[in-house]
């Protein structure tokens, strides 16, 4: 018997998200955190590791450079909180639920699992809250 080489599959394209797009997203962010409560380092931290100044100069309007993990960060977060809206009919619980110990988390909050700096760290919440709220 003969073996035959397998090729692998090609990856997946990266999402493509435009300039406009992602400043969209960096500006829901922003008042996201705020509504979370998160402090600039902590947003920095969430964001990819970002310096924290600049992060502050998006809060002034200014966005610069994006990259594709940077895109993905940003996606992923409005995706918690669109989970969180879809969870919670009072906007202010699901604000709150963030920092909660949560016992799927070994009674860490959400945020703390986040602050683990990955973009998987995001992902795990994210897809936390997707399973806890049903499949689409």
């Amino acid at each position: 018997m003969e073996l035959v080489a397998i090729k692998a599959a090609p990856p997946p394209p990266a999402p493509h998200f435009s300039d406009a797009e992602v400043q969209a997203m960096q500006r829901a962010v922003i008042r996201l955190f705020d509504n979370w409560g998160v402090t600039d380092a902590q947003a920095a931290r969430l964001l990819g590791d970002i310096a924290v100044r600049t992060y502050q100069r998006w809060k002034q309007g200014e966005y610069g450079r994006w990259n594709v993990d940077l895109a993905a960060r940003l996606s992923n977060l409005i995706g918690i909180h669109k989970a969180l809206r879809l969870l919670y009919t009072e906007t202010e619980r699901g604000y709150r639920w963030i920092k909660a110990p949560n016992r799927a988390f070994g009674e860490r909050s959400a945020l703390e699992v986040m602050l683990g700096g990955q973009l998987t760290d995001l992902m795990r919440v994210r897809r936390y809250l997707d399973s806890y709220r049903g499949a689409w």
